[in-house]
C-alpha cells in the first residue's frame, strides 16, 4: 500500500505537462526514451545513501492514468492569452494514456552513490517526461530519511532506536513515509500507529508529561499508570525533577516486581542526559532493577548519539523524532532525473547528455547499467556502463581520482527489470526482507565511507567505453544549448 494516497497522473508540474503537448504536436510522443534518476551528492557530508520508495514507485507508474476529474481541470487551465492551455485532443489523448515502458531498478535498501542511477525508465517520451515529477517525489525523501535513519542506528552501536516524529513531520504523508524509510534504514519500531497498521512496523510508547500533569502527584501518576498498564510501564522522569522522578519511578518498579511484573524502564527527555542516566543507572542497579531500561530522546541525531555513547552515557534506547522524520540538517537529497538517449526516425538510439560549466552536472549518456564490484566480502567500486557497448574496465577510475584494480574481484549488476511494458514482472521483498538488505550492506562497505564527518568518497567511474562515447558527444554539443 503506498504511502500517499495520491495515485492520479496530476502528482507532476506543470512544464511536464506544456513539455508532454509540445511532444505530442511535434509528433515526438512516441519515441523511445531512456531516462535516469540519480543523485550528485551524498546527504548529510556522507559517504553514501540508501535507495528507498521503490513498492511506491512501482504502484503509482501501475496505476498511472489521468482520471475524467483530473482532465477537467486540465481543460480549465487558461494560457497567457486567456485560452485553454491544452487542445481537445491533447486532452483525449491524454485519457486514453497509461504507463507502457520498462523500469529498471536498484533493490529497496542498496547502499548507493553519487551519478550512478538508482532507476532506469525506457518507455514513449512522453510517458517518461510526465512521470519525472512523480518519480522524483516518490525516490527523493524516503531515500532521506533510510540514509539517516542508517547513521542514527550506527551511531547506537547496537541500542534500538525508535522512530517519534509523527508530530513533527512535512504533513501527513510525510510522516508516513518518514516512519517507514526510518524503519528500513534501521530503525526498531515506531510511535506513529497507522505506520505500524499500514506497514507491519512495531509501535511502541507509554504517557507523556500530560499524563503526569493530569495528576496531583508524581506518585499517583505513575501508580495510576501502573495499575492500567503494568505490563507496559516506561515511567517519564523529567516533568518536575529528573532524579526524583527516577527515585519515584523505582519505588514503582518495586511495587509492579512484587506483584509479578517488570517496570519496562524510564524515559529521559530533557537535561544532561549523560550525568542523568549515569545516576538513573546507578540508582535502578541499586534498587535490583538492573534489567529496566533508560530511554532517552529530547532531539537527538546521529550527531549527539554519538557523543554521549563515547562520553559513556548509560542509555539502552534511543527516541529520535524531529532530526530524523524531516531530515532536520539536509531537507532535501537533490535527486535528478535526465534524459540519456532518444531513439531516432530510424530505430536507432540517439544518446544524450546535458552540459554544464559545473562538471557536477554533466550527465553520462547511454542505456546505463551499473556494476558493483566486491573482493573479499567487502565493496571496493560501482562501474557505470552502456549497455549496447557492455563493459571492459579492469580498472574503475573513479570520478574523484581514486583507482581502483578489478583483478579477482566479483562483480553483481545492480539495475534490474521489475516493470516491463506497464506491468510489474516481479515480487518485491517485504520490508523486513529489504531491511536486512540495508543491514547486510552497509555490514560490507568500509567503514572510511560511513565516517559521520570526512566520510572518503567511494570509487564510482565509467567504463572505458563509456567515457569515450562521453567525450565524443561532448565535443559534438560543444557550444550548443543542451
Amino acid at each position: 500500500m503506498m504511502t500517499v494516497p495520491e495515485r492520479s497522473a496530476l502528482l507532476t508540474d506543470l512544464y511536464q505537462l506544456t513539455m508532454a503537448y509540445g511532444y505530442w504536436k511535434a509528433g515526438m510522443h512516441e519515441q523511445e526514451a531512456s531516462f535516469n534518476l540519480f543523485f550528485r551528492t551524498p546527504p548529510f557530508e556522507g559517504g553514501y545513501a540508501i535507495a528507498a520508495g521503490l513498492p511506491d514507485v512501482m504502484e503509482w507508474l501501475e496505476g498511472f492514468r489521468f482520471e475524467r476529474e483530473d482532465l477537467a481541470y486540465l481543460q480549465s487551465l487558461k494560457g497567457n492569452n486567456g485560452q485553454p492551455l491544452f487542445s481537445p485532443g491533447f486532452l483525449q489523448y491524454l485519457g486514453e494514456l497509461t504507463f507502457t515502458g520498462d523500469l529498471l531498478a536498484v533493490a529497496e535498501g542498496t547502499v548507493v552513490f553519487p551519478h550512478e542511477p538508482i532507476l532506469r525508465v525506457q518507455a514513449p517520451l512522453i510517458q517518461a517526461q510526465l512521470i519525472e515529477t512523480g518519480l522524483l517525489t516518490l525516490v527523493n525523501f524516503p531515500t532521506l530519511v533510510a540514509t539517516k535513519a542508517s547513521r542514527v542506528c550506527k551511531a547506537a552501536q547496537g541500542d534500538a532506536v525508535l522512530e517519534f516524529g509523527l508530530r513533527r513531520a512535512q504533513g501527513v504523508n510525510g510522516g508516513l513515509t518518514a516512519s517507514r524509510s526510518a524503519y528500513l534504514g534501521g530503525c526498531a519500531a515506531t510511535s506513529n500507529v497507522i505506520a505500524g497498521q499500514r506497514f507491519g512496523i512495531p509501535v511502541k510508547g507509554t504517557h507523556a508529561h500530560s499524563w503526569v500533569m493530569s495528576f496531583s502527584t508524581e506518585d499517583e501518576a505513575f501508580e495510576t499508570y501502573a495499575d492500567a498498564m503494568p505490563h507496559n510501564c516506561t515511567f517519564l522522569v523529567d516533568t518536575y525533577d529528573t532524579i526524583d522522578g527516577v527515585k519515584k519511578a523505582i519505588e514503582m518498579g518495586l511495587k509492579l516486581k512484587e506483584k509479578g511484573h517488570e517496570m519496562v524502564g524510564i524515559r529521559l527527555d530533557s537535561g544532561d542526559l549523560l550525568s542523568l542516566s549515569i545516576e538513573a543507572r546507578r540508582l535502578m542497579d541499586a534498587a535490583g532493577l538492573e534489567s529496566a531500561a533508560i530511554v532517552a530522546s529530547n532531539d537527538l541525531d546521529e550527531h549527539s548519539i554519538h557523543r554521549l555513547k563515547a562520553s559513556g552515557a548509560r542509555i539502552n534506547v534511543w527516541g529520535v523524532g524531529t532530526k530524523l522524520a524531516t531530515a532536520y540538517d539536509q531537507p532535501a537529497l537533490g535527486g535528478v532525473y535526465k534524459l540519456s538517449a532518444l531513439k531516432s526516425e530510424d530505430k536507432s538510439w540517439d544518446y544524450k547528455l546535458k552540459l554544464s560549466n559545473d562538471q557536477i552536472k554533466v550527465s553520462n549518456p547511454g542505456l546505463l547499467q551499473v556494476l558493483r564490484y566486491t573482493r573479499e566480502g567487502e565493496m571496493i567500486g560501482d562501474l557505470i556502463y552502456h549497455e549496447p557497448l557492455g563493459h571492459t574496465a579492469e580498472k574503475i577510475s573513479s570520478f574523484y581520482g581514486a583507482s581502483v584494480a578489478l583483478e579477482g574481484a566479483e562483480a553483481e549488476v545492480l539495475l534490474k527489470p521489475v516493470i516491463q511494458q506497464g506491468h510489474r514482472i516481479i515480487r518485491l521483498p517485504e520490508l523486513e526482507a529489504s531491511k536486512q538488505l540495508v543491514a547486510d550492506q552497509l555490514a560490507i562497505l568500509p567503514e572510511k565511507y560511513q565516517r559521520f564527518i570526512g566520510a572518503a568518497s567511494y570509487p564510482v567511474g565509467l567504463d572505458p567505453q563509456l567515457a569515450q562515447m562521453k567525450q565524443d558527444l561532448i565535443k559534438k554539443f560543444q557550444g550548443q544549448t543542451v
